[in-house]
């Protein structure tokens, strides 16, 4: 009987406008052909209308299919197809569900990705998007009033109605994640001057994830005063050991550029990403490049690549 190794799956979590979808479709553009990405927010027994004649938000598990979730990410780490359901977010309405196969990676990013323990079982790492609140805020006004034709003043109103739900539904899952990534802005910096090319990042890992060796990468971050990448170990945080790696936003071009070229140099397949890709996101209608964004991303590739290194999985 042929033996294959099954999808190496990767659950994102957060809330809305957290910075999921730009944070997955990096990577699955720096892996290219082997990332299948899932959105878990497709999985909405509602639709728009419905949701406010019912009074509910798309933040409740009682809005969603969780056990048809829980079937399809099942399946999608046994390296089946699915049959996805489909939720349109520019009209709000239920669209054709679309035929799904996995590839070698999976990831499965939405608001309720860790919400059950069947759900967390499915994954290989998992990651929950924890930016600055004021950050957030910001990105939801942009994103909706941009792409989804709402007033400021409507997608304000929303937040404060959903808050209930983020709090009873999404910021709970923070506690089931191996890794905590949070964006914020340089010291100093009031909220309307914030330069989103240019946040502070640091990314928490529980020692639940075997971790990479940054040594090398660690060498060349001396930057100044102030290092690009600083990593301190084995912190008592939330009642368990975590380390913080800390990425500095005013990193420049030219130590970014390098300290890419250094975790490139420690990643086997390299031949096979895709560098130029990195760091992108979408600021209304304009295409902007992120040094911070793009360290982030290709750092998440690397602790990927440790995990399937160290944790091989066969299926028959």
């Amino acid at each position: 009987m042929t033996k294959q190794l099954r999808p190496l799956m990767i659950g994102v979590v957060g809330d809305s406008a957290a910075g999921k979808t730009t944070l997955t479709r990096g990577i699955a553009q720096i892996l290219g052909g082997d990332a299948t990405v899932v959105c878990l927010d497709d999985y909405h027994r509602y639709d728009r209308k419905e949701r406010k004649e019912l009074g509910i938000t798309a933040l409740s598990p009682e809005c969603n299919y969780i056990d048809i979730m829980e079937q399809h990410v099942n399946l999608l780490r046994l390296g089946q197809p699915i049959l996805k359901p489909v939720y349109n977010h520019s009209t709000g309405t239920l669209d054709r569900p679309e035929y799904v196969a996995p590839g070698k990676l999976v990831i499965v990013e939405g608001l309720l990705s860790l919400h059950t323990p069947a759900l967390q079982r499915c994954f290989d790492v998992t990651i929950y998007l924890d930016p600055d609140e004021r950050l957030r805020r910001r990105w939801k006004v942009a994103r909706d009033t941009h792409k989804r034709g709402y007033k400021p003043e409507e997608v304000l109103a929303a937040i404060e109605r959903r808050m209930p739900d983020s709090e009873r539904y999404i910021w709970p899952q923070k506690k089931a994640a191996d890794l905590i990534v949070r964006f914020w802005p340089p010291y100093g910096y009031f909220d309307e001057n914030v330069d989103n090319r240019h946040l502070n990042v640091r990314i928490f890992q529980r020692h639940t994830l075997p971790r990479p060796d940054l040594t090398a990468v660690l060498d060349h971050s001396h930057n100044g005063r102030r290092d690009a990448i600083s990593l301190e170990k084995d912190v008592w945080s939330g009642g368990q050991p975590v380390d913080i790696l800390d990425i500095d936003g005013t990193i420049s071009r030219e130590k970014a550029a390098e300290l890419e070229q250094v975790i490139w140099e420690q990643l086997h397949f390299s031949d096979q990403l895709h560098p130029e890709l990195l760091g992108a996101f979408s600021e209304g209608a304009r295409e902007r490049h992120s040094d911070p964004l793009a360290l982030t991303q290709l750092l998440i590739v690397y602790y990927l690549l440790t995990v399937r290194k160290h944790r091989p999985v066969e299926i028959t």
